[in-house]
């Protein structure tokens, strides 16, 4: 008779056990978190320059200016969380053989570009700085000109990778010129409303891909 009740202390335990077991095992696992994915992307370029002879890349200018919606503009896919914004910057050259034989060709540039919303917010800065001397100083040569060997006299020089995060609700953005500060057998240049202050290439966009929208 004294053993009834530890009998029924042990059934009584064994049974909270099996509830707890049948619990843990209906219990959905944790979702495996989304993995990052890399897109290269093509800007809408308010005036784009061609494609690079070396790097078959897509060059485009950006222009100074105060409206977003005159900017280079990239879409960022549909995404959780914030988004990292990937670009090649360049500097913007006009290539004379006649200046580089005649001793002329020095140039240096500075430019600075504003990555901004559609509202105009700004995001963040990037600037290029390099400087000319020879042909080889060029990263690239730009096909369909009049020149020897069918390239433009304008090409890219310099490279500047640039990481810029994105907001998380920020779906499209817009590179605008800010400031240029050239020197050039020209004389000195600077940045006025419509003019080219840099290059960009290789836009990429990393991100969370948002989850597919719910069956009805």
């Amino acid at each position: 008779m004294r053993r009834a009740p530890i009998v029924l202390v042990v059934l009584v335990l064994f049974a909270a056990g099996s509830v707890e077991a049948q619990r843990k095992s209906t219990r959905k696992p944790p979702p495996k978190p989304v993995p990052l994915q890399t897109d290269a992307v093509q800007p809408k370029c308010p005036e784009t320059l061609g494609t690079g002879v070396k790097t078959a890349a897509t060059f485009c200018f950006i222009l100074s200016g105060r409206d977003p919606a005159q900017g280079v503009l990239v879409d960022i896919p549909p995404h959780t969380g914030p988004a990292t914004l990937l670009f090649d910057l360049h500097n913007r050259h006009t290539y004379s053989e006649e200046d580089v034989r005649g001793g002329r060709g020095f140039a240096k540039y500075t430019a600075v570009i504003g990555v901004l919303t559609m509202t105009g917010t700004l995001i963040s800065r990037a600037g290029v700085q390099s400087e000319f001397r020879k042909a080889s100083d060029l990263y690239d040569r730009i096909s369909g000109g009049a020149g020897p060997g069918g390239v433009k006299a304008v090409a890219p020089l310099g490279r500047e990778e640039v990481t810029i995060e994105i907001p998380a609700d920020v779906i499209r953005v817009s590179l605008l010129g800010e400031v240029l500060d050239a020197t050039t057998a020209a004389g000195h240049e600077t940045a006025t409303p419509g003019r080219t202050v840099a290059i960009v290439s290789n836009v990429r966009v990393e991100y969370r891909p948002a989850p597919p929208p719910r069956k009805k």
